[in-house]
């Protein structure tokens, strides 16, 4: 039984665990990275002491930065996530017909089309017997009858043609906007200091331990430890 337990120890655990490797929280990265200025250097000498105190919790160096060993990348991904925020599901093609249809004009254009459908195959009690009596001009008003339905099947028809065409345009953007979107990341890049020389690795290559070197338009570059968490990144001013 005491196995069966520990064999089912809950996620979060696991998680602890794997934060405790580095001697800093996922949650305490994430309070951290809510400060600012003033806030966070006190924070970090509450807490930490000083930001070299931060790199030897997270086994990095200041100066040479993490040494890129791929295990020890995949040990980081594991305890504090890629630095990777999934996009959001995309929409069927299905949903973006339906989306179509809430247009109020069309909505009130369907409404019109079933209601002249309705009336076109409509025949009031009685009407066979004053037909007989107006036989003079019944041949020409019984064909203008039973073509009565095509009025509305060619609103319905064109209503159903302008929502697939709108719905065809909506997916076609989206997809290229995904796409863009994708390159776009893909060749984002940021600076590292990674066994002691600057390189540059694509953003969802980040690691916490990181020392990221960031430029401010014309300023000196400033080195930083980088922590990242699922919710996003932490970058802590040498203070």
């Amino acid at each position: 039984m005491a196995n069966n337990t520990s064999d089912h120890a809950p996620q979060n655990s696991t998680n602890e665990a794997q934060d405790g490797d580095f001697g800093v929280t996922t949650a305490e990265l994430r309070d951290l990275m809510e400060l600012r200025s003033a806030e966070a250097c006190t924070k970090i000498r509450e807490d930490y002491g000083d930001v070299s105190a931060i790199c030897r919790r997270l086994k990095s160096s200041p100066i040479e930065g993490l040494s890129g060993n791929p295990l020890d990348l995949e040990k980081r991904y594991a305890a504090f996530g890629r630095n990777f925020i999934p996009p959001k599901k995309a929409k069927t093609f299905l949903q973006l017909v339906w989306e179509a249809l809430q247009d109020v004009t069309l909505i009130i254009l369907e409404i019109a089309a079933i209601i002249s459908l309705g009336l076109s195959f409509y025949h009031p009690p009685g009407g066979d017997s004053e037909a007989c009596g107006q036989a003079a001009a019944g041949v020409e008003d019984e064909g203008e009858a039973q073509a009565g339905w095509i009025e509305g099947a060619a609103i319905l028809f064109s209503v159903i043609i302008v929502v697939l065409v709108t719905a065809f345009n909506d997916w076609s953007k989206e997809k290229q906007f995904r796409g863009l979107q994708s390159r776009i990341e893909q060749e984002q890049k940021f600076t590292v200091i990674r066994k002691g020389q600057v390189i540059q690795i694509p953003v969802a290559e980040l690691v916490v331990g990181d020392i990221a070197q960031i430029k401010y338009g014309k300023r000196d570059t400033h080195n930083r430890v980088t922590g990242r968490s699922n919710t996003g990144r932490h970058s802590s001013n040498a203070c």
